[in-house]
Order: structure tokens, then C-alpha cells, then sequence
């Protein structure tokens, strides 16, 4: 008998806990948007394709319309799908939702930087960080000089493969990696040196994992999960190693440090916090934050242009008609042999409707970042308490079968008028908008530009297979979408 009524009291106590954890779900969704009933500990996961959470996304969007409720484990989480809706939060309610949603997996980084920082200093830090990019791409020395430079480089090692297969990952990668280390820390590396191209492997290795399914659920249920082994551990690691170097450049700098003579991002952060060893206020540019901001800078200002450009070019090899009306483009405007311009954009308006269409295409990070509430919130009649993640998915807005029809294909005419001018669209947000948008957009946008015109000014593309079996779908869908591995012949035009 005593063991039997030690199994009911445990019955009990397990039944208890759960009724009130559900009585808990229940009264805190009062006044929340609609949406499916969580389950307790693993929330709405059965409602998810963990393999494709922002297909999720849309399908729950159809049933319960642009503002739904979902606990994701047990965040309470607002999606926000449709362009009505996320252009409400990012941009009429910038403030209340400019908080930056927790990932688990990138803990070393909280509350520190640009990228994952939630904490007092991430307003100082962006505004500060956006005022140094800003004074680097002008100039003599500005953005548009710093591309074109590198852009001869690229093309020089293009020359180099002498019409042989190569895997484009990292050649690609190494032009936009370079251009946001002349910035950061006034260095350019060769494209075969060790130092670059360790730093854009762990970018890479970074980027597709936290796409995979595991990383889906580590950092929904990290409270569960944080001690077993997996690939979490192994971008911690990664991030943690990008921190070191970042550190390590700062170290170095703080030693020929010229407080008058400024030579990069790196020096701008190190004199502000110089200069607040004569402050009495609390420091905010610590070297543990100088560093996170640094490494902040370099993975975004990398991996993303590096991944839009390596997709880009997978894309014009499935569709040689574009690719095609691009040498013409090219040839009229620009030449063989001038350097390509910014100036050149406006008189190219189907390349720059190609750029654009990659991007909306390759839907580069379809769910955005998390954000998160900063105060209780009214939005749309709903109460968003504060702390509730929201999350206003960008694909959404990038895939409106209204705005471009037939989404799902690869139509440069998206952003053309009917004159072929280009047509620009405010559904277009593939750098989010509103207080967290993408710090690196302008820049992204030149390299984007400058290097896919200089690549096609020299090359013709060429694939190992025939172009109707080109397969452009992403080989993972999380964090962001992860293009298919693949090889290229490049051949110098004549």
C-alpha cells in the first residue's frame, strides 16, 4: 500500500502541474492574437515542419490569419505575416518592437555587439556603428573605390581557373570578406591565405548550421537540450573562435593606437572607449563588446553578400536568356574594359532588376530575426505583453503572389515597368526595415551590384549539367536558406 500511494500522490503531482501549466498557457493568452492550442513543455512543435518552420508559418498565416500567437517550447511568440503587418511592427511600431528576441545559441554574444544585443547599450552601439560605417564608405577611400579594387582581384582569380570546374564558396566569398576587413580592420588578405579563408569557412559552417532542423529546436528548447551533444556546440564554438580573432585585431590596434589618425571601424571603437575612462558613467565600450560588435560586423558583412552572390550565380546558369541580356546590357553601357561604376546602375535598370530579383528569390533569411516586445503593447485590438517574441517573417513579403506574380519563379520583370525601367517595390525588405535593419544594407547593395557586373563583364558562365537540371532548391530552410553545393566553369569573353 505504501508504494501504491506514493504512485498516486506522484500521479497526482504530475496531473497538478500540468493543469496549471495549461491554466497558465490559457491565462496568459488572454487578449493574445489567435492561434493553435500549445501543448505544455513543447508548446505548438506539432503544428511545425521543423525541416521548413517559415512554410509553417505561412500555412498557420491561411487558418488564423497576418497575426497569430505560437509558443515555440514555451515562448510565447506573435507572427507576423503579410505586408500590412510587418510594415505595422517594423515601422509604425518601431519602438515597441525593437528588442532583439533571445537565440539561445549564440548566448556568448548576448547583450554585447550589434547583431544579438538586447541590453542597455545596443541603441549606442548601432548608432555609433552606423556613424563609422558611414564616414568609411565616403571619401576618397569610400565603399565604391574599396569594391571596384577588390573587384579586379576577384576577376584575376577568376582568370586564374583558366576555364576549369571550381566550387565558388569561398572564391566569391573572399571579395566581400575583404572589403568589409579593409573597413573593420584595414587589411586585405590574398584569396589563398589561411587566415581568410578559416575565417569564411567557420562563416559558412555557421550559417548552414544554424539552418538545420536541430538548431530549429536547440534554440526553441535550449533549456532542455543545452547539455547534450550536437551541432550547437559546434557553432558556439565557431562564433567563439570569429570573437577571439576580432579581439585579437583590436588588441593589436590598441598598440599603434593614434587617437588624432583613426585607420579603420576598429581604432573608432577603441578612442570612444578611451575616452570614457574619463567618464563616470558605467563603460559601454568594453573590449569584450568592442570585439562582438567587430565580429558582428565581419560574419553579416561577409556571409551574407558572399551567399546572395554564390545563388545569384547558380541562378543566371539556370536562365542563360538573362544571363544573356545582361552581356548586352553590359556591353552598351559599361564596355569591356571599363571598370564598373555606381553611376552605371541608372542607365542598367535590368541588372538592377536582376540583383533585386535574386534577392527576393533566394529569400536569403525568410523569418527574420526574432524580435521581441519592449513594453506591454496594444496592436490590432491584441494585447502583446512585454518580452513576447515577434517575429515579422520577411519571405511573406518577398513572395506576395499580388505584388509578383508567379512568386515562386525567377522573373527579373518583377521590378520592371512595362517601359523595361526599373520598378522599385516597398514589398521589398530583404534587409528587414525599422530600428534592426541591416546595418550593411547600403554597402550590400554596391557589392551586390559591382561585383556581379564585373563578373559578367569578363565571364561567360558555364554549368557541369544542362540547365533544365539545375536544381536551385535550398538545401536546408531555417535560420536562413542555404544554397545547393555546386561547380562552374567561368570562360573569359572575347
Amino acid at each position: 500500500m505504501g508504494a501504491l500511494g506514493i504512485t498516486i500522490a506522484l500521479l497526482v503531482w504530475v496531473v497538478t502541474l500540468l493543469l496549471i501549466s495549461i491554466w497558465k498557457q490559457l491565462y496568459s493568452s488572454w487578449n493574445l492574437p489567435p492561434g493553435p492550442f500549445p501543448l505544455p513543455i513543447i508548446g505548438n512543435l506539432l503544428q511545425l515542419d521543423i525541416k521548413d518552420i517559415p512554410k509553417s508559418f505561412t500555412r498557420l498565416a491561411k487558418r488564423y490569419g497576418p497575426v497569430f500567437t505560437l509558443y515555440l517550447g514555451s515562448r510565447r511568440t506573435v507572427i507576423l505575416h503579410g505586408y500590412k503587418a510587418v510594415k505595422e511592427v517594423l515601422l509604425t511600431h518601431k519602438n515597441e518592437f525593437s528588442g532583439r528576441g533571445e537565440i539561445p545559441v549564440f548566448q556568448e554574444y548576448k547583450d554585447k555587439g550589434i547583431i544579438f544585443n538586447n541590453g542597455p547599450t545596443w541603441k549606442d552601439v548601432r548608432r555609433f556603428s552606423l556613424s563609422i560605417l558611414r564616414d568609411y564608405g565616403m571619401g576618397k577611400q569610400g565603399n565604391e573605390a574599396r569594391i571596384q579594387r577588390e573587384a579586379q582581384f576577384l576577376v584575376q582569380e577568376l582568370r586564374n581557373t583558366q576555364g576549369r570546374p571550381f566550387d565558388p564558396t569561398f572564391l566569391l566569398g573572399c571579395a566581400p570578406c575583404n572589403v568589409i576587413s579593409d573597413i573593420l580592420f584595414h587589411r586585405r588578405f590574398d584569396y589563398k591565405d589561411k587566415t581568410i579563408l578559416r575565417l569564411m569557412s567557420l562563416f559558412n559552417e555557421n550559417f548552414y548550421l544554424l539552418s538545420t532542423p536541430w538548431l530549429q529546436l536547440y534554440n526553441n528548447f535550449s533549456n532542455y537540450l543545452r547539455y547534450m551533444p550536437g551541432s550547437h556546440r559546434k557553432i558556439m564554438k565557431n562564433a567563439s573562435e570569429i570573437k577571439v580573432y576580432a579581439l585579437e585585431r583590436a588588441k593589436e590596434h590598441l598598440q599603434s593606437l593614434d587617437p588624432s589618425c583613426p585607420r579603420d571601424v576598429t581604432d573608432c571603437l577603441l578612442i570612444e572607449m578611451e575616452k570614457e575612462k574619463h567618464r563616470e558613467k558605467p563603460p559601454m565600450y568594453t573590449m569584450e563588446n568592442i570585439s562582438v560588435t567587430l565580429a558582428d560586423l565581419f560574419f553579416a558583412g561577409t556571409e551574407t553578400t558572399s551567399t546572395t552572390l554564390r545563388y545569384g550565380l547558380l541562378i543566371l546558369m539556370k536562365y542563360p536568356e538573362v544571363e544573356e541580356k545582361l552581356h548586352e546590357e553590359i556591353d552598351r553601357v559599361i564596355g569591356p574594359t571599363r571598370i564598373p561604376a555606381i553611376k552605371d546602375r541608372l542607365e542598367m535598370p535590368y541588372m538592377d532588376a536582376v540583383v533585386h530579383e535574386i534577392q527576393r528569390f533566394i529569400n536569403l533569411v525568410p523569418s527574420n530575426l526574432p524580435h521581441e516586445a519592449t513594453q506591454d503593447t496594444m496592436f490590432r485590438g491584441y494585447l502583446i505583453p512585454k518580452g513576447t517574441v515577434v517575429i515579422p517573417t520577411l519571405d511573406s513579403l518577398l513572395y506576395d503572389s499580388q505584388e509578383f506574380p508567379d512568386p515562386e519563379q525567377f522573373k527579373p520583370e518583377h521590378f520592371l515597368n512595362e517601359n523595361g525601367k526599373f520598378k522599385y517595390s516597398d514589398y521589398f525588405k530583404a534587409f528587414s526595415a525599422g530600428k534592426r535593419v541591416c546595418v550593411g544594407e547600403g554597402l550590400a547593395r554596391m557589392e551586390l551590384f559591382l561585383l556581379l557586373t564585373a563578373i559578367l563583364q569578363n565571364f561567360n558562365l558555364k554549368s557541369l549539367v544542362e540547365p533544365k537540371d539545375i536544381d536551385l532548391k535550398p538545401i536546408t530552410i531555417g535560420f536562413g536558406c542555404v544554397p545547393p553545393h555546386y561547380k562552374l566553369c567561368v570562360i573569359p569573353r572575347s
